[in-house]
């Protein structure tokens, strides 16, 4: 016969675990379908987009915005070949009035980018094994959702992407894949310090909006077969 504290004690592990799986449940759900906001947490990312050093920002909305709109214009090999071929203008050109200035000056400084050149730019095993590692964390999670959304263990979340995708559907026959980057790009740098000059009545508005979701979802799970709640429920 077992020890009643052991069995006392397998129990509540067990239910420890199932709390927990529920809980890791719940919270990926609701991190599948969180604001975009809550996506930008790196401190760089953040400074950039909220225009803390103005010139920075400026500088990496300028050439990401210059960038979408020459892959709207022109192909993606075209806007590299030019990107790569200016580059390589700058440094030729360089070089060679490097090399004439010496050769007015009879200086011996060597090779303009010498200092470049003898910089280890190669790829360590370990950093790249880390990135691999992230990579592959970040696959894995999205294929685990990708697993829960389409084989419905949710109905409600199943439904969620449901409606997404018809809406998408929509979005796609008016914009194409670079219009819609375009646009998300000038949302990414004028949202942030908009919504940090205004957040008061943004995040009031936003929980007036979140209330009726949240009612019209609990009425619509009320209507739902019982098996289906059934399901969920379990």
């Amino acid at each position: 016969m077992a020890d009643p504290m052991t069995q006392s004690s397998q129990i509540s592990s067990s239910q420890g675990l199932n709390d927990g799986h529920s809980a890791s449940s719940k919270d990926s759900s609701d991190s599948f379908f969180s604001s975009p906001v809550s996506l930008i947490q790196s401190p760089q990312v953040n400074d950039l987009v909220h225009w803390r050093d103005p010139k920075k920002s400026g500088v990496v909305f300028g050439v990401s915005l210059l960038l979408l709109l020459s892959l709207a214009a022109f192909s993606v090999i075209s806007v590299v070949s030019y990107l790569l071929l200016a580059l390589l203008c700058v440094t030729i050109s360089f070089r060679i009035y490097k090399s004439v200035i010496q050769a007015v000056q009879k200086s011996s400084d060597g090779h303009p980018f010498k200092a470049l050149m003898e910089k280890d730019v190669t790829v360590p095993p370990e950093t790249f094994r880390k990135h691999v590692d992230a990579c592959l964390t970040q696959v894995n999670r999205v294929l685990k959702q990708m697993s829960r959304l389409f084989l419905v263990q949710d109905l409600v979340d199943s439904l969620k992407l449901a409606v997404v995708m018809w809406l998408m559907t929509y979005v796609g026959a008016v914009f194409n894949g670079i219009t819609i980057l375009i646009l998300a790009d000038i949302l990414l740098f004028s949202v942030p310090p908009i919504y940090e000059k205004n957040k008061t009545q943004i995040d009031r508005y936003i929980g007036i909006a979140r209330t009726q979701v949240n009612t019209t979802i609990a009425k619509l799970q009320e209507k739902l077969p019982g098996a289906m709640k059934r399901c969920k429920a379990e």
